[in-house]
């Protein structure tokens, strides 16, 4: 089993950056693909990026491609988000979720476990 925790979460104003972190538990996380994934008020869970268990492989969504970098340090059991030209779209909580699947997967439901989530809020 995986616990998860977010952190890095906060406020800033558009154009501005962020790093989000997900530290494991554990000591399979390299077994792991991982996901961040965001949900805003009145919308659904969505993917935002995935890194594989190694880290050669990524993957994003077209919303965030060229703004945002997934990156994952497997000796520290930590997932990173860097998120650069914020925009007030990208309000929302931010999850990070582990898979034990061998490629990213895109779908919430393919995950197996979620951490708490952590807010972050872009002002115009």
């Amino acid at each position: 089993q995986v616990q998860l925790v977010e952190s890095g979460g906060g406020l800033v104003q558009a154009g501005g950056s962020l790093r989000l972190s997900c530290a494991a538990s554990g000591r399979t996380f390299s077994s792991y693909t991982m996901g961040w994934f965001r949900q805003a008020p009145g919308k659904e869970r969505e993917f935002v990026a995935g890194i594989s268990r190694g880290g050669s492989n990524t993957d994003y969504a077209d919303s965030v491609k060229g703004r945002f970098t997934i990156s994952r340090d497997n000796a520290k059991n930590t997932v990173y988000l860097q998120m650069n030209t914020l925009k007030p779209e990208d309000t929302a909580v931010y999850y990070c979720a582990a898979d034990r699947s061998f490629r990213v997967e895109l779908t919430a439901s393919a995950y197996d476990y979620w951490g708490q989530g952590t807010q972050v809020t872009v002002s115009s």
